[in-house]
């Protein structure tokens, strides 16, 4: 009895797939490192916090608050009132992004209140992020805007209040969308 070489080239193929699937089977799918994520474990990192001031947590804090928090949390970074050194500086060079020499700060550059609050809570301090409590970092906040002569020093920032400030540099940004 003789095989044609078309019929052999069909026995080979049909033991190598069998091959492959028994293999493919024997290996196990992956490191199985972590766990799916549940709704409830994205719903807790998901604190993103929108220009509009969507998704802001319940708290509240002013200038004299934050001025506390500030000294004991900040400050050895950014130094006294924000002036900078040995991180960047958050206060100052209002005025100045058009010259030569642009000095880009909380005060001067950033549009939005609400991306100091959320950059804030998620980043700060670098050493320890997320680890303020949401008044601590509307007061931090609050304190800092109050050193860029955005707000007075008695303004209370909240969930409700914080994206009503309107920044010196709010319509600095061209929106291509």
């Amino acid at each position: 009895m003789s095989i044609s070489k078309s019929s052999l080239l069909l026995i080979s193929i049909i033991l190598t797939l069998s091959s492959c699937t028994s293999i493919k089977q024997a290996r196990p799918e992956g490191p199985r490192l972590g766990q799916v994520a549940s709704l409830s474990d994205i719903k807790r990192l998901d604190i993103s916090v929108a220009p509009d001031g969507l998704n802001l947590p319940v708290g509240h804090g002013n200038a004299k608050s934050g001025a506390l928090v500030y000294q004991s949390k900040c400050q050895s970074c950014h130094g006294e009132k924000g002036q900078g050194k040995p991180a960047d500086a958050l206060v100052g060079g209002i005025n100045t992004l058009t010259s030569n020499n642009p000095v880009r700060t909380v005060g001067s550059f950033w549009p939005y209140a609400s991306t100091l609050f959320d950059y804030t809570r998620r980043a700060m301090p670098l050493n320890n992020p997320k680890s303020l409590s949401n008044d601590e970092v509307y007061a931090v906040s609050a304190y800092i805007l109050y050193l860029n002569g955005v707000i007075n020093e008695d303004f209370e920032v909240n969930q409700k209040t914080l994206s009503s400030i309107q920044m010196p540099n709010r319509n600095g940004f061209v929106d291509f969308s």
